[in-house]
């Protein structure tokens, strides 16, 4: 029996990176995923994979700010499935700059995907696992934070803030769902080789803040995560694996809680 056999499954972000690994390893896993992102080609593509691997998958785009958006998909996952189990809150974006030069519209962008688009999700996806309930499992919310939501880093200070947020908006959801049996646990990524580091524009103060030497590339993440214990970044599917472990039964007797992969960061 796999570990998610007989579960649905929204991941958000899921065109590429931790999103799309996650996706392809909950249906790996016996889920049926509803895949969500901006990115159509790529949501139709890792669907391609899911699909052609014998999963069950199908995508939605979505621009997880938009809450009309994240009523139709909950409804339609509902109407589809009967129930829906999992939820991935993984998209989000970064922005590198010194606070004194970072713009409101990036500072309000950022805290409306990275915050809002969280809250909108479990908004949105708790009464229909309500309606799931069986015993402990009543649901499992997974949201996506970072390491850069437990310690500082010059450069990311906008980043840091959402994503402290999120750490404890998920703690104060755990609390409120626990009764019903839903579950709500914070993911903290180091550093994974993800597109994301190519869509951070970064003025040199974000390589500063992780203490790389100077002339060095800040958005090269073999170069970041060199500066790990371990040594190397992590991949996707580093993260896809507590995502899995968390969506499952295996952590039953967890909520509230912060799982942290990031190779060492925090460790120091």
């Amino acid at each position: 029996m796999k570990r998610l056999d007989g579960r649905v499954a929204i991941v958000t972000g899921a065109a590429s990176g931790i999103g799309r690994a996650a996706a392809i390893a909950c249906a790996r896993e016996g889920a049926a995923v509803l895949l969500t992102d901006i990115d159509s080609a790529g949501g139709e593509s890792a669907v391609a994979e899911i699909t052609a691997a014998g999963g069950s998958a199908w995508f939605a785009r979505q621009d997880v700010v938009e809450e009309p958006r994240w009523a139709e998909l909950v409804a339609e996952v509902v109407v589809k499935h009967g129930r829906l189990d999992v939820l991935v809150n993984n998209a989000g974006i970064g922005d590198g700059a010194a606070v004194t030069e970072m713009t409101l519209a990036a500072w309000n962008r950022q805290l409306a995907i990275n915050v809002t688009g969280v809250f909108l999700g479990c908004k949105h996806a708790i009464p229909a696992m309500k309606l799931a309930k069986a015993g402990y499992r009543g649901g499992s919310i997974v949201n996506i934070s970072s390491v850069a939501g437990l310690t500082g880093s010059a450069g990311l200070s906008g980043y840091c803030a959402t994503k402290g947020a999120v750490r404890l908006f998920t703690k104060a959801v755990a609390i409120e769902c626990a009764a019903d049996g839903i579950r709500c646990n914070s993911v903290h990524p180091g550093i994974i080789d993800t597109p994301i580091w190519t869509k951070i524009d970064d003025s040199g103060v974000l390589a500063a803040g992780l203490g790389l030497p100077a002339g060095q590339n800040a958005i090269d993440p073999a170069l970041l995560g060199a500066a790990a214990p371990l040594g190397f970044p992590g991949q996707p599917q580093d993260i896809a694996d507590g995502i899995i472990f968390l969506a499952s039964d295996e952590s039953r007797y967890m909520t509230g809680s912060e799982l942290v992969i990031d190779g060492g960061w925090t460790a120091h």
